[in-house]
């Protein structure tokens, strides 16, 4: 087996994630602890998980907790959903299994790193670049001149990681319409969906609107809960969820019990848990905009269109990767700096940096980042 190269997000976070006193770039919601998500739970599902039984779990995932992934969806039913641990397998498995060595895959950049890595890895692949200058959109004319006769999935991430940018709705239609002409799968990362300021408006969901749409949602971001590891694949071809299945069986091979109950317990609250992370977004949004206009020298800034996360650009003559680096062993603030989005598969901005805004937890790190700064 090829191996793979190091995960630059990963090997940085395990660097700095928990040493760094202020993580002001996390693309998680706040989460929760154990008695408060339980607290949300009805007397039967709390009972369900307090008396269950620690066996092995089925490979698919729970059949209630399937059922309540489905009725998050317009057209799903729980035979269209498929359970991994975490976003990361589902990745893994769906590349995997959609391509071959003979294929080509179409991702776009920049974006988390295993979505243009593990297409790389098995085929050959070709980026297509978000437009800073276009609210970080992307041309869909672009993407139908990197087709190819053996074109064989197309792998998006919207809301973006890492800038948060929502494709347009009529782009968005386009794109599966192109897609279906030419019979190419699409992967959507859509894990935060549902996040974000007021007003946004979030696409539909792939896999309710095109027949090879894969849905790829997780527990961890939106919702705020990376400990559960709880992901999933919509889609309404059945036969590729089995195939993603038995690829399973050499990865993870079943979920946490435990884990899939709570994981129920939290989405039959859904719209209560989006409420409250969509409304620490919007209290620590303001934050970031009077920050970013004590310091118009050195950062240029617009608000993102969804997610817990933004992309500003630093204007610093030193470049990004030096900033990053001097403000987390200075200060103790990590941001994450555009070298970790890099792309094997064309140029992608250098000079942006990765921010987060969805933890409850800011005002002593953006204090933290002003002093710094002041010191200068």
């Amino acid at each position: 087996m090829t191996s793979l190269p190091d995960f630059r997000l990963e090997t940085h976070f395990a660097k700095w994630e928990f040493s760094a006193r202020h993580h002001l770039t996390a693309s998680d919601a706040e989460s929760l602890s154990l008695p408060d998500l339980l607290a949300m739970a009805s007397d039967e599902d709390r009972a369900a998980f307090e008396t269950m039984w620690l066996g092995y779990t089925e490979t698919w995932g729970m059949p209630a907790l399937r059922e309540t992934i489905a009725q998050t969806y317009a057209r799903q039913k729980a035979g269209d959903i498929l359970c991994f641990a975490g976003a990361s397998e589902g990745i893994f498995a769906a590349n995997n299994v959609l391509l071959s060595k003979g294929d080509h895959a179409v991702v776009v950049t920049p974006n988390y790193q295993s979505h243009e890595t593990l297409p790389s890895m098995i085929c050959e692949a070709t980026g297509v670049p978000l437009d800073p200058d276009d609210n970080w959109s992307l041309d869909i004319d672009r993407v139908k001149d990197a087709i190819r006769p053996n074109t064989r999935l197309l792998t998006i991430n919207f809301p973006h990681n890492p800038t948060g940018a929502i494709l347009p709705l009529d782009r968005y239609a386009a794109l599966i319409e192109l897609c279906r002409h030419h019979g190419i799968w699409i992967l959507h990362d859509e894990i935060f969906h549902g996040l974000g300021p007021s007003g946004a408006r979030h696409l539909p969901f792939v896999a309710d609107e095109y027949e090879r749409g894969l849905s790829l949602g997780v527990m961890s971001k939106s919702y705020g809960l990376p400990g559960l590891r709880i992901g999933w694949i919509a889609c309404q071809d059945r036969d590729v969820l089995s195939r993603m299945e038995r690829m399973k069986h050499y990865l993870s091979i079943c979920n946490s019990g435990p884990s899939e109950h709570l994981a129920r317990i939290a989405l039959k609250a859904r719209d209560r848990l989006l409420a409250r992370n969509n409304a620490i977004v919007d209290a620590n949004l303001p934050k970031w905009d009077a920050f970013f206009a004590r310091h118009p020298e050195l950062f240029e800034w617009h608000r993102p269109d969804g997610s817990c996360m933004g992309y500003p650009r630093y204007l610093g003559a030193e470049g990004v990767q030096a900033f990053a680096q001097a403000l987390v062993e200075e200060a103790g603030v990590l941001v994450l700096p555009a070298t970790i989005y890099r792309s094997e598969l064309g140029e992608t901005p250098q000079d942006r940096f990765r921010i987060g805004f969805g933890r409850a937890v800011l005002d002593d790190g953006l204090a933290a980042f002003d002093e710094w700064l002041a010191r200068r």
